[in-house]
């Protein structure tokens, strides 16, 4: 998840290639559509199982010298409940001036993988400065972890999906890659460049600052109120043309509702009108859409369990709310037994 205040640190882009990507004419399709969920404390696995989730997403912080053996507790966990897992697993940026660092990640990963989790994300938002190094941030490099990454999952087990690292959506640096970081449509066209395509299964992508409904082009009211990251069609078209070989995999899709907390921290003043029914019925539409589109094979909901409202209000995107209430778990119930007989 992008924080919208966050600091930049340097990061130097200059010279790295930025490919023209040419939309495939028949972009892969899949019929193959699951729901599930981001849990801090997988504490509501029956309400998940009401919203149609058979999957649930543990974000993992790798620090060198971890012992991957502690991460089976989560696989084991989850899959006895009957849930698939998925592993966003990221590192920490201060330690990657290591040579070794990334072959010591994607042994890591590797490790893990042999637990025999469904799926891993490898990174999160590396087109960010809080997620990658200073003077570091471009696709390419990105890729070139991912490259590590997934031979290594692949030969500990095959059968587990590699989803590349979602960016962050971003206008922030007006369409370029800048010393600060990268917007997410010129870090996707650095990793096509950089060979990615045959490092995943799946592209990974995020959506979670949106203000209106998910069937929708235009209106936002914000500044720049027509870049694509505003629209959950709009990300649905550039991922799908910066790699129509491969599904769509929405590692987060959340909307931010402060109803029932305080008022919204700065930077997140943008929400201030979404209620928790339009968060449960744009939810619940996404799900039907995404299904419908036949480009995404998963959709991972940002979040379920969060209770932190402060600088960053993560419980603010929670679907169960203050209470214990969930009223996204039946929009996205529904939508769910509606797209399984329903699909336009």
């Amino acid at each position: 998840m992008l924080l919208l205040g966050c600091g930049l640190f340097l990061a130097a882009c200059a010279g790295q290639p930025r490919a023209t990507v040419t939309p495939s004419p028949t972009p892969v399709t899949t019929d193959v559509f699951e729901v599930g969920g981001h849990v801090f404390g997988f504490t509501s696995p029956a309400l998940m199982r009401d919203a149609g989730m058979t999957w649930v997403k543990f974000q993992v912080i790798y620090n060198r010298g971890d012992d991957p053996d502690s991460i089976k507790t989560l696989i084991d966990q989850a899959q006895a409940a009957n849930f698939k897992v998925l592993l966003s697993v990221k590192g920490v940026p201060s330690e990657m001036s290591a040579s070794s660092y990334n072959s010591d990640y994607a042994m890591f990963l590797g490790s893990i993988a042999a637990f025999k989790p469904d799926a891993i994300e490898v990174w999160n938002e590396a087109n960010i400065d809080r997620e990658w190094p200073t003077g570091q941030i471009s696709g390419g490099n990105y890729t070139n972890l991912l490259k590590l990454a997934y031979a290594a999952i692949k030969a500990a087990n095959a059968d587990t999906l590699v989803i590349s690292g979602a960016p962050a959506p971003t206008g922030f640096f007006s369409g370029k890659c800048t010393p600060d970081g990268c917007d997410d449509n010129i870090f996707l066209q650095q990793m096509v460049a950089a060979g990615a395509v045959n490092f995943m299964d799946c592209t990974g992508i995020h959506y979670n600052e949106g203000i209106l409904p998910p069937d929708v082009r235009s209106g936002d009211p914000r500044e720049n109120s027509s870049h694509y990251s505003r629209y959950f069609p709009a990300m649905l078209d550039l991922y799908t043309q910066a790699f129509p070989s491969k599904p769509l995999c929405f590692t987060e899709i959340g909307y931010l509702s402060p109803e029932g907390y305080d008022d919204l921290p700065p930077g997140f003043e943008w929400a201030a009108n979404t209620t928790v029914q339009k968060q449960a019925d744009w939810l619940g539409m996404a799900a039907q859409s995404a299904r419908q589109s036949h480009r995404v094979r998963l959709l991972i909901i940002w979040n379920v369990d969060a209770t932190e409202y402060g600088v960053d209000p993560l419980a603010g995107y929670a679907i169960v709310r203050p209470g214990g209430v969930c009223p996204a778990c039946t929009t996205l119930g529904t939508a769910m037994n509606q797209s399984e007989g329903n699909e336009g």
